[in-house]
């Protein structure tokens, strides 16, 4: 299952801030809510989120001013701009600079939701193509090639039975989740491999001995399965 979207909320008034966490919340998304671009600058260096709703007039710094600098922190997390702000100039301006969808106040739920819900749609789908487009897997000195089948460690050429290679592959794309050995052996069988019982464990052995050093980056969860763990 899917983790639910999260969602930043920056807003100073307290009731309108409110109101959108409310409606978000019901949704199933998680909510964060800031009532300055300064508490939500904070937020955002801490960690990603999938979408945050900003408004322009906030005390001290503007939504405008935020804009500016969580583009540089956070280069593909969508922003919705809801704002009192209504003039032609205005849209324009918050769009150039950086927001994906501008919504006017007052507005009513259910067109920001709509608004909330298409952006996040269109996140997915970015990711979803990002993951289908990636030929090549890079983690710390590793390097697979999706298309040539080669791997390489800190530039030195590995060489993997077709098992090893498709268990290294799946858990490079799910790396920081644990996988069991039953989904394990669901990935990799295919035609010409019979993967059965403990099969999954000599096959990460024989991972593990070739990689070398590198072979730490693989975590045995006792009584899972195994990971790899996200770079820091």
């Amino acid at each position: 299952m899917s983790h639910p979207n999260e969602v930043l909320v920056i807003e100073d008034e307290k009731e309108i801030r409110e109101l959108m966490a409310l409606h978000l919340l019901r949704q199933g998304y998680k909510v964060i809510e800031c009532s300055s671009a300064e508490e939500g600058l904070r937020a955002a260096q801490n960690k990603s989120f999938d979408l945050i709703v900003l408004d322009w007039m906030l005390p001290s710094m503007s939504g405008i001013d935020f804009l500016g600098q969580v583009r540089g922190q956070n280069p593909t997390t969508s922003v919705l701009m809801v704002t009192a702000r209504t003039e032609p100039e205005d849209i324009v301006l918050g769009l150039e600079k950086g927001a994906d969808d501008y919504l006017t106040k007052p507005f009513e739920p259910s067109v920001f939701l709509a608004r909330v819900k298409a952006l996040l749609r269109r996140v997915e789908l970015f990711n979803e193509k990002k993951k289908n487009d990636e030929s090549v897997l890079q983690l710390m000195g590793l390097k697979v090639d999706l298309n040539t089948y080669d791997v390489t460690v800190n530039s030195e050429p590995v060489h993997f039975t077709p098992s090893e290679f498709k268990l290294l592959v799946v858990l490079l794309q799910s790396r920081g989740k644990v996988l069991t050995r039953d989904e394990l052996i669901e990935e990799i069988q295919g035609e010409g491999v019979n993967v059965i019982g403990r099969t999954i464990d000599t096959h990460v052995f024989g991972m593990r001995k070739k990689l070398g050093a590198w072979s730490e980056n693989i975590e045995t969860i006792r009584g899972v399965g195994y990971r790899v763990k996200v770079e820091v």
